[in-house]
């Protein structure tokens, strides 16, 4: 049990890091209400699962991508563009029916595209990436876990992120109800803003790995 629960502690500090991720849940949870908002985490989490599963059958491919020297230029171009691209939609479009606004927030996205968002901001961030790569690399070359133990450590650590991000999906909707309509509209900008300069950071720390 020592195992799951150091799975545990690891998914709470992942809690506490500010980043796309959070803003996506914030934000969808405040405009589009509890369900919009797990429906984005359940992308989440499915992308985390699939990188458990591909670092956990695929070892020998991980070792081996991680010694690619263009890896951190890759992921930089490809998450930055992805990144600016849902910021400046985010930040170009108002949310709907800001004029009209009720205290009870109202779904306007179909279901498989706010999971498509989370899933895709996930998959495509280079963090997440990292994290899971160097998670099984500690797991498996250097502490030589048998696969029941790293169940164990994986079970405790996915089931914390997805029950922190459920509560702050849970909390954001209970803050909608003291926000104003420019409120929301300003809120949609600045998720917008931090998307677009987490995109370019990306970008930015990409080229600083290409060699000319």
């Amino acid at each position: 049990m020592e195992l799951f629960w150091n799975g545990v502690k690891l998914g709470l500090a992942l809690s506490i890091l500010a980043g796309p991720i959070l803003i996506a849940l914030i934000q969808t949870s405040i405009e589009q209400g509890f369900r919009a908002g797990i429906m984005v985490g359940a992308g989440i989490w499915f992308s985390d699962l699939l990188f458990i599963c591909a670092t956990y059958f695929g070892l020998a491919w991980v070792v081996e991508l991680t010694e690619w020297k263009g890896l951190d230029t890759a992921l930089g171009v490809v998450g930055g563009l992805i990144l600016i691209a849902f910021g400046v939609g985010t930040y170009l479009t108002k949310p709907p029916k800001v004029e009209g606004f009720e205290k009870k927030a109202v779904r306007h996205s179909p279901y498989i595209s706010l999971w498509i968002k989370g899933f895709v901001i996930n998959t495509f961030n280079p963090f997440t990436i990292f994290f899971w790569l160097g998670i099984s690399g500690l797991l498996f070359t250097e502490r030589n876990l048998l696969p029941s133990e790293a169940k164990l450590f994986y079970t405790g650590l996915l089931g914390t992120v997805a029950l922190t991000d459920s509560l702050k999906i849970a909390l954001a909707k209970a803050i909608r109800r003291w926000l104003k309509p420019k409120y929301i509209l300003w809120l949609r900008r600045i998720a917008g803003i931090a998307l677009i300069i987490f995109g370019l950071f990306l970008l930015g720390r990409a080229f600083t790995f290409i060699q000319f």
